[in-house]
């Protein structure tokens, strides 16, 4: 190793400088970026090649130093693609994306060597080390918390979605997004990237990147015995028009065994020729994608190329890997480079794009919307006629649609038979089959594949990257759209920026789903938000009638950083509240739909619409027998918690309101308290953890086929006379 004497101050923490590289002299002496340019002039350039192949060195230096420091992480992912992350820079692109959370000690080098990372105070290599994987730091997988870092990664098969959302926002922009040979086994990526080209043809300046190195985490990867034309071929059969693969093993001087092989290890000469390969190759995968083609560039090179270890045994660190284990060190010594040499792929970093990324993601600043004015409520008289929830707020939703030509629908199983036929009439389904019978058409705004996955990933993406969207599902089958939307909701509590909530309307409640049997019963979900809520960004809410959900939508799009979950039948119910009483509901999470006298008060803490049917006539039943009853529609039941329940202040966009002890005696204040709810009973939690009185829930148990919603509700127990029952038990 030479000795330095002087080093750049961002160098402070580099263990290892190494000796000038051959041709240093020659194609290392003035950055390959001009001052004022934001990309590398031509990709056959040598003096280009020679720098991207310093930076692909710089990445995996950095990504095996800030992981050993802590003898945790994941370098081995990244370094097997370090030369295609390195080529996207270098010619201009930084919108990059990943489905592979296990990348993120890559992407923290990148972003800290074009000094995105100074906007949180990291400007050394050593504080880069310090706050790896530490608390208000680096976390272990990526999150928009990070500068410049466009979207959060952690399970697999996540990626695509947010470079389709940004390219569907921003069509001149390249979003190129990393997907590894191990993620393949999801069955989602490919899908979603076929459905969304079907939907929007035009649309292909996102770009995967598939690092195929032949490993997934622990083992050999699914794909890993495939031939290149067999790949090729398996991405053609999926709709990619053109497809670029490099192979390592094809500029192989070493006669590695096996076909993936470790570029790293070839003559300085050839890793100068994969180089220019896999530059020319992304810059031509990078103009087809922009240029109206839907493309894939693919390395191909074995996982681990060029850090402590190869194959799988490179994808983690343990507790052994300290940056004293003799293999860490020697891939450190391996990738070391001189003083000069940092400060020129630093500089290039700098350049490149024309900025840091945290300058020039488009995710670094907020998306314009559309003013939608005031929203077109429509006041159902209380007492009135039935009317269905999802269609009053169907109504709004075309109506926003209509204002913003960016906002999308999307539902998996059919707007229609939810109750919301009018979203397809006012703003069409997404088809390439124009039919006015079935409203399809080319420019709609309704997307609708089969998959949740892919329904919730395009408007959770949509929403994280600025933009505002719904997500429309049938409570028994969102589960399968569940991990993304909380991946998002996760990252917006983090966010550095204000951006339009993601909002989901949940129909056809278990209770309106008897003939259809258990398959459609699963309000389970509702235990799932139930958890969610302590994380303080997450409002489910139960509006009680159709003027009711009116409300709760207009309150909705009026949020940011929030995940909102609207659940309501699609079946014609009593209007029983006014649009004042919601809003205000909102704020104090219920409403006392009806108070009746008597000997002692029972009070019925009631979540969703059609269980009130039972409650009331449980009511009318009581007051015959002298005993009072205050019935309460809980709308947002984390309003009810107590804020030492929740994690709200650590929130971007905090929101600190929950209802005060006064206010929560007043609804829920008697001589016994019931919970009441057609899903999972973990939603009662907070008035049950804050209730001092008598007190018990029925809820839901499980599903069956019934001819009913009253026979299904007898089912688990949701009964008047089992209500009654209960709460003459509970007052002796």
């Amino acid at each position: 190793m030479a000795a330095v004497t002087q080093t750049p101050a961002f160098c402070e923490g580099i263990q290892y400088f190494g000796e000038r590289p051959p041709h240093f002299e020659t194609y290392g002496k003035t950055p390959a970026i001009a001052a004022g340019s934001k990309a590398i002039a031509d990709p056959t350039d040598a003096s280009a090649v020679y720098q991207t192949l310093l930076y692909a060195d710089a990445l995996r230096y950095l990504t095996l130093q800030i992981t050993g420091s802590k003898a945790s992480g994941h370098p081995g992912g990244f370094a097997s693609q370090a030369e295609a992350y390195a080529a996207l820079v270098m010619l201009g692109y930084k919108n990059i994306a990943t489905e592979v959370g296990h990348h993120a000690p890559g992407f923290y080098s990148a972003m800290f060597l074009d000094r995105s990372l100074e906007a949180m105070g990291i400007q050394t290599v050593q504080q880069l080390r310090d706050r790896f994987r530490e608390k208000h730091g680096l976390l272990g997988h990526l999150s928009g918390y990070i500068p410049g870092i466009l979207a959060p990664a952690g399970p697999l098969g996540q990626g695509q979605h947010f470079a389709m959302a940004g390219a569907y926002l921003h069509r001149d922009t390249l979003f190129p997004f990393t997907i590894g040979d191990g993620g393949m086994g999801e069955p989602y990526p490919m899908s979603s990237m076929a459905h969304f080209h079907t939907a929007f043809p035009s649309v292909t300046n996102f770009l995967p990147v598939l690092v195929w190195n032949g490993f997934s985490q622990e083992h050999h990867s699914m794909v890993s015995l495939q031939t290149n034309e067999q790949m090729i071929a398996y991405w053609q059969g999926n709709g990619f028009e053109q497809v670029v693969l490099v192979d390592a093993k094809e500029f192989d001087d070493q006669n590695q065994a096996g076909a993936f092989v470790d570029s790293t290890a070839f003559s300085f000469e050839q890793r100068l020729a994969f180089t220019q390969a896999v530059l020319t190759g992304v810059n031509t995968a990078a103009k087809s994608a922009l240029g109206g083609k839907l493309t894939v560039f693919i390395i191909k090179q074995l996982k681990g190329a060029g850090v402590h270890a190869r194959g799988a045994k490179s994808h983690n660190l343990y507790g052994h890997h300290t940056l004293d284990n003799p293999d860490i060190v020697a891939g450190l010594q391996a990738n070391a480079m001189p003083s000069e040499a940092w400060e020129l792929v630093r500089t290039n970093c700098e350049r490149a794009a024309g900025g840091s990324a945290s300058q020039v993601a488009v995710t670094e600043a907020v998306l314009p919307l559309p003013d939608l004015g005031s929203l077109p409520l429509e006041e159902h008289p209380i007492g009135g006629d039935p009317k269905v929830s999802t269609t009053a707020m169907g109504r709004l939703v075309a109506y926003v649609g209509q204002q913003d030509p960016n906002y999308l629908v999307t539902n998996a199983d059919g707007n229609e038979a939810s109750g919301i036929a009018n979203i397809n009439q006012g703003l069409k389904i997404i088809h390439p089959t124009e039919d006015p019978l079935y409203n399809q058409s080319p420019q709609g705004q309704v997307y609708e594949p089969l998959s949740e996955d892919a329904c919730a990933g395009l408007a959770v993406g949509l929403a994280l990257f600025g933009s505002r969207t719904l997500w429309c599902s049938y409570e028994s089958f969102a589960i399968n759209g569940l991990p993304i939307w909380q991946t998002v909701t996760q990252a917006m509590a983090e966010l550095r920026r204000p951006t339009p909530s993601t909002v989901t309307l949940f129909t056809a409640g278990a209770l309106e789903q008897g003939r259809n049997g258990w398959t459609h019963q699963r309000p389970e979900i509702e235990a799932y938000f139930a958890a969610m809520m302590r994380n303080g960004n997450i409002f489910p809410l139960f509006p009680t009638d159709a003027n009711s959900i009116q409300a709760c939508y207009d309150w909705a799009l009026s949020t940011v950083n929030k995940g909102v979950v609207i659940t309501s039948s699609k079946s014609p119910l009593p209007i029983r509240t006014t649009l004042e009483q919601t809003r205000q509901a909102l704020q104090d999470g219920a409403i006392v739909l009806q108070e009746t006298p008597g000997s002692k008060m029972v009070v019925f803490a009631v979540i969703g619409d059609m269980i009130l049917l039972p409650v009331y006539e449980a009511a009318k039943q009581l007051a015959e027998q002298g005993i009072g009853s205050r019935i309460v529609s809980v709308v947002s039941p984390r309003r009810l918690y107590r804020a030492s329940d929740v994690a709200w202040e650590i929130c971007s966009e905090p929101d600190n309101g929950f209802l005060d002890d006064a206010g929560f005696e007043k609804f829920f204040g008697g001589d016994a308290l019931i919970g009441v709810t057609g899903g999972a009973s973990g939603m009662l939690e907070p008035i049950m953890l804050r209730s001092a009185v008598q007190r018990d829930t029925i809820a839901w148990k499980r599903g069956e086929t019934t001819a009913s919603a009253t026979e299904l509700m007898a089912v688990n127990g949701i009964t008047p006379a089992a209500l009654v029952q209960r709460s003459i038990e509970l007052t002796r």
